[in-house]
């Protein structure tokens, strides 16, 4: 019921702000599927996973010093879950995840990470779905999953920053997927908000940013994420974010909102990207100030690869060590 009175609530609002907002000629005019979509006001907070591979471990190792710290801190609070090739049976890993998110009244958020080619360039996270073909597929199966319920829903990180590895046809097969992935969700899962990924501040410059979310069709997505698996600091991901919405109205006549992975930002960045030692955890709130959201994307404590303070480990591998001194910021 309380859904159901919410849910009426944000449509009744939406319908009454068409007018002002549907006209022909307006820039920053959206579908009135996605106009009505409110997976906010459809729930009652963010969803926690309590089988997050922190709180596996936590429950695991219920006489190890640093379990009680880690549940208390890390696995106790929202997060996102990654979904790819590891997640076997797609529409039965993902709508098995938003179902229980949808019996809790809580919003789940979702990283769609199975582009053939991913990680063309840094390497560590390699892999993907091995012909488009195949990852049509994929992505089709991952929104009809989610159906009419509320989700939100991060799409292929990395995946418009890691364009120096790429030629021009491959940008534009990866281009191609993006486009074809947003309208997977639009079609299929008419309650999700989806997010191209925008990458970080130290990354590429705004205006080439906003030049590459509008060819994989950003008009098409509710918005963009940032800071994804880094560390930079709130108010610089704000300031890049405000500069890239600047350069998609700008060029393009649209500005889209995004939301700021706050997952291991508490200390900024050390200009390392890859296991760097003596970061933090940060914050997570449903209003970012700049920001729409402030989420963790990573799971805090998840490897980066075999790399920095995360040496001998593989990407995804949750490291309780570094889980442990991220939470006090050594």
């Amino acid at each position: 019921m309380r859904r159901l009175l919410r849910t009426l609530a944000a449509s009744a609002f939406a319908c009454l702000l068409l007018p002002l907002s549907a006209g022909p000629g307006n820039a920053t005019t959206t579908p009135a599927a996605a106009a009505l979509a409110d997976p906010i006001g459809m729930t009652s907070g963010f969803y926690t996973d309590p089988h997050s591979n922190p709180a596996v471990w936590a429950a695991a190792n219920p006489g190890d010093g640093r379990a009680a710290v880690i549940r208390d801190n890390i696995a106790s609070r929202p997060m996102a879950r990654w979904f790819g090739a590891w997640s076997g049976d797609i529409g039965a890993s993902v709508g098995s995840y938003v179902g229980a998110a949808d019996a809790a009244d809580k919003l789940p958020v979702l990283i769609a990470y199975n582009i053939p080619g991913r990680d063309a360039c840094g390497g560590h996270s390699g892999g993907g779905a091995g012909t488009p073909a195949a990852y049509r597929t994929w992505i089709s199966a991952f929104a009809s999953a989610i159906g009419s319920r509320p989700a939100l829903v991060v799409i292929e990180p990395d995946s418009l920053g890691d364009f120096s590895c790429l030629d021009q046809a491959r940008i534009d097969e990866r281009n191609a997927m993006l486009r074809g992935a947003l309208a997977e969700f639009r079609n299929r899962a008419p309650n999700t908000w989806t997010y191209l990924d925008a990458g970080n501040p130290a990354w590429i410059s705004a205006s080439t940013m906003a030049q590459h979310l509008e060819g994989a069709g950003a008009r098409e997505a509710h918005g963009f994420s940032l800071n994804i698996s880094n560390y930079f600091t709130t108010g610089e991901n704000t300031s890049y974010g405000n500069a890239i919405s600047s350069a998609l109205s700008a060029s393009y006549g649209y500005t889209k909102p995004y939301v700021i992975d706050t997952s291991r930002n508490g200390n900024g960045s050390n200009g390392e990207w890859c296991n760097p030692g003596g970061r933090r955890i940060g914050t997570v709130s449903q209003t970012g100030g700049g920001a729409e959201m402030l989420l963790w994307l990573k799971t805090p404590g998840e490897s980066d690869g075999n790399c920095g303070v995360g040496g001998g480990s593989a990407a995804g591998q949750f490291l309780p060590e570094v889980a442990y001194k991220m939470i006090f910021g050594y």
